[in-house]
């Protein structure tokens, strides 16, 4: 993050704007919104600015600028588009401690001023760090057009409101939640229309109604292959909703900046023969957050229901009473294949697809081979690249052929994402020569020649296609 993004109470503070024409007339209106107390410093004035200080609604001072102008002032602006004399008054203000904007040159600003969307009390600020105004005035307008006027409405009955359920319900956990339920439900709809009494009503009934106790509740969430554009609508409604937040390896790091900032996060990671908890413990420990009124999200890469465990901790949720919801999500198996361009099932080459693990809890490879070498299908692996060269082996001695296509995706839907296209005979030297690392999967069958020529019309793809032998790392 290159700026800090801050909302300024300018309200009856002084402020200085440099500048007469109509770049400085944009930002002192800007800043009289703000309530500002707005001194515009400029031999003469153009009409608008001029108009506004018949008004009184600024005060115009008639020199050029020089150090001293800055004194008591909580805030400059450069806007005379001169450029040696906008950095003069960059370098006064940086010298004096003064927060700073030199209109159009993000260098010499000690801020910037970003693209607004005014719904007062409800502000949204967008930026792209001054380097790409244009596109945060399209950001800009794509809001506007999305959030109603009476939003504002919204946010001020909360405001007003706010003390008044904090009386009623003291906890602060119970109380986020209180107002998720209600700023989901039919009281905005009536304060957007201006039905404020109506509202109020509305709001009386739910606080009386109201036992301030939290709820507690856990979700199991997919996190999709680890791209966060391929979270689903539901997954991020409950990541922002959620008070605690458990999360393993194989969520990417990206994501855990989708989660509400104020949520508590505890790694529960676990990699082969290596585990931060055991199951056991993971499970015991939703339950007691859950017990304690907490609202548990349980963070896991691809599906929770495929290779991830979800049956086994939804088990031990129902035993204790508790209440959950399971939020599917793109198991990796298709994140990976969509991203390498390799259809999992094809007219020509593969009627049906299975889904295996590459290791089991001991350590151990028991699979039905003679099912996963009959022809026709494709074999997803899981979980499989410290035990490649015994799978490989495997597929050869019951029957599939060392020539078989096979693919090895490593980080998959990622923008560091790789693609290994080999053979079942040649695969674990091409993976210990490439280094090839977990989270990887592999994708057995016919299909995966066909890499070569649908490769390159996958979502991230930006290289040439894979062929058999050959390695690829996409971008983004």
């Amino acid at each position: 993050m290159d700026y800090f993004p801050i909302f300024l109470k300018l309200s009856t503070r002084p402020c200085l704007l440099v500048g007469g024409g109509e770049i400085a007339l944009r930002k002192a209106r800007l800043l009289l919104q703000a309530g500002a107390t707005l001194t515009v410093l400029a031999p003469t004035l153009g009409a608008g600015l001029a108009a506004l200080a018949e008004q009184g609604a600024l005060r115009h001072v008639a020199e050029r600028f020089a150090p001293h102008h800055l004194v008591g002032m909580r805030l400059a602006v450069a806007a005379t588009g001169l450029a040696d004399v906008d950095q003069q008054v960059a370098d006064a203000a940086e010298a004096a401690g003064i927060w700073v904007n030199v209109v159009d040159d993000p260098q010499a600003s000690s801020y910037i001023t970003p693209s607004i969307v005014d719904r007062s009390p409800l502000v949204i600020a967008l930026s792209t760090g001054g380097g790409a105004p244009v596109l945060a005035r399209m950001l800009r307008e794509r809001l506007e057009s999305l959030i109603p006027a009476g939003w504002g409405r919204v946010a001020d009955f909360a405001r007003v409101m706010r003390e008044r359920v904090a009386a009623r319900i003291a906890n602060s956990d119970a109380r986020r939640a209180f107002w998720e339920s209600v700023l989901a439900g039919p009281i905005v709809q009536d304060l957007v229309a201006g039905n404020l009494d109506r509202a109020e009503a509305l709001l009386s009934d739910r606080l009386a109604a109201s036992d301030g106790i939290p709820r507690g509740a856990v979700y199991l969430v997919g996190a999709g292959p680890g791209n966060p554009d391929l979270l689903t609508f539901r997954a991020l409604h409950l990541m922002q909703q959620a008070d605690v937040v458990l999360y393993d390896k194989l969520v990417a790091p990206a994501l855990l900046d989708w989660v509400r900032r104020d949520a508590e996060r505890i790694f529960v990671g676990k990699t082969r023969a290596n585990h931060t908890l055991r199951q056991e413990e993971i499970n015991q420990l939703m339950v007691r957050l859950a017990s304690e009124g907490k609202r548990v999200l349980r963070l896991k890469g691809g599906d929770p229901f495929i290779f991830g465990r979800g049956g086994e901790e939804i088990e031990t949720l129902a035993q204790h009473g508790i209440p959950f919801e399971v939020v599917p999500g793109i198991t990796a198996a298709s994140g990976a294949a969509a991203y390498a361009g390799i259809p999992l099932t094809h007219r020509d080459y593969a009627q049906s697809v299975t889904f295996v693990t590459g290791h089991r809890q001991d350590g151990s490879i028991n699979l039905d081979w003679p099912m996963l070498c009959r022809p026709g299908q494709t074999v997803v692996v899981y979980m499989g690249v410290a035990t490649t060269p015994a799978l490989c082996e495997a597929f050869i001695r019951h029957g599939r052929s060392a020539d078989c296509p096979v693919a090895m995706v490593e980080r998959a839907t990622l923008i560091d994402q790789r693609v290994l296209v080999s053979t079942l005979a040649d695969l674990p030297g091409r993976i210990a020569e490439l280094e090839i690392r977990s989270p990887s999967l592999m994708i057995v069958g016919e299909v995966v020649q066909l890499a070569a020529k649908l490769g390159w019309f996958a979502p991230r793809g930006a290289g040439e296609p894979a062929t058999i032998g050959e390695s690829v790392q996409k971008p983004g």
